[in-house]
């Protein structure tokens, strides 16, 4: 009796314990979220000494106070050549080592999309002179804001101190400011970040609800647990946790999201992006490009973020949607629908354990089938493998099936 009575309060007190410590956040989550509440345009200012022509410009935007000081961002704002009819828009994070990049700008409003690509750490992209084979780095402008350090480093600063609070909020700025251009439609605006950008779009989509589709590349979340640095830097850090971690609002995000990364990604791990994409109840394609690799152009060269954006922005829907994936007695079973023609398929797997960044990943056959709208691949998964996933090609774009995990 006093066993089975010790067995059932130990769960409750454990339940007791997790509300509390979830209750301890409570304060700092609903700050955080507030920020989905900068609906107004910031106030705009031009960027003097930065060459513009009449479709791209450099300029600053108001950012939120730091530390008492008033702050504002740097930023390249885009239209495209005017057809008369309103266009959909972007807004663009950098990530690590970046700043704001008008060559991004460029290839968005040659899509056809009003684009403004930001800069998150109070720099323009004015080069500083640096020792040789030192890392590149930016001019700092006079109303910066704080910059990151490490990883979440400033976690025991205030909330409204902290990198990240300012980095979220500044990409809400901006999606009020580009919404608010008579030329853009504002029901047609998406989110597009690499690497850290990819974490503060997935952080600002279940934040600021207004975005029609969103493509976090490389970055997500859940990386807490991560075997690499992130989860070094994260497992202890419950304000990560509570507080900043995608994971914590990601209920919230409706509008439909590429995950754009590749396998061999070394910085945020496969099974960390499945976990956020799965608990977001939103539409979702998954690419994962073999041999993409990781850097701002390799982010943004891909057609696939493009034509993700387009496929939305015309139907609402991404051109691809995963209906069905198995693994029954060693065959692997993929249903698709798909709005393009599917060319080819293939099995990509590893019999590695461990972080999926340095794990080897083979590329095996793969039947595929067609019926109606429906496309169906079928493969023979090797016994050795430990996680899997399909690929589907449509002339150079790559759609993926969800990453599974075996052991």
């Amino acid at each position: 009796m006093r066993g089975s009575l010790f067995q059932s309060v130990v769960p409750l007190l454990v339940a007791v314990s997790t509300l509390y410590a979830a209750d301890e956040f409570a304060e700092e989550r609903q700050l955080v979220l507030g920020l989905g509440n900068l609906t107004a345009a910031p106030a705009r200012f031009a960027a003097e000494g930065f060459a513009k022509d009449e479709r791209i410009e450099a300029i600053f935007f108001e950012g939120l106070p730091w530390k008492g000081s008033a702050t504002r961002v740097f930023a390249w704002l885009g239209l495209p050549e005017d057809g008369g009819a309103k266009v959909p828009g972007i807004v663009l994070v950098h990530g690590g080592g970046g700043t704001a990049f008008r060559e991004w700008v460029e290839r968005w409003t040659g899509r056809g999309y009003a684009a403004i690509s930001i800069a998150v750490e109070g720099q323009t992209d004015e080069a500083e002179e640096v020792p040789p084979r030192a890392r590149r780095s930016w001019k700092r402008h006079a109303w910066a804001g704080p910059r990151r350090e490490g990883i979440y480093a400033d976690s025991s600063e205030p909330l409204r101190d902290q990198w990240m609070y300012h980095a979220v909020a500044d990409t809400v700025l901006a999606n009020s400011l580009l919404r608010s251009l008579p030329r853009v439609d504002a029901d047609r605006v998406g989110l597009m970040g690499i690497s850290w950008g990819g974490v503060i779009t997935s952080t600002a989509i279940g934040i600021d609800q207004r975005f029609a589709f969103a493509i976090p590349t490389y970055g997500c979340g859940h990386l807490f647990d991560s075997a690499n640095r992130w989860g070094e830097a994260l497992g202890d850090n419950r304000l990560y946790r509570e507080v900043w971690d995608p994971m914590v609002r990601i209920d919230r995000v409706l509008a439909p999201v590429l995950w754009l990364s590749w396998p061999g990604e070394g910085a945020f791990p496969l099974d960390c992006q499945a976990a956020c994409y799965r608990a977001a109840p939103g539409r979702r394609m998954v690419s994962l490009i073999p041999g993409m690799g990781h850097s701002h152009r390799a982010g943004w060269t891909p057609p696939d973020s493009y034509a993700f954006a387009d496929s939305v922005v015309r139907s609402g829907e991404p051109w691809l949607t995963l209906t069905e994936s198995n693994l029954s007695n060693g065959t692997v079973r993929v249903q698709m629908t798909a709005a393009k023609h599917l060319d080819s398929a293939s099995l990509v797997w590893t019999g590695d354990l461990g972080f999926t960044g340095s794990r080897e990943w083979a590329q095996s056959p793969a039947e595929l089938t067609r019926n109606g709208g429906t496309w169906l691949v079928t493969a023979a998964l090797p016994d050795i493998a430990t996680a899997w996933f399909v690929n589907v090609r449509s002339g150079e774009l790559t759609a993926s099936s969800d990453y599974e995990q075996i052991r």
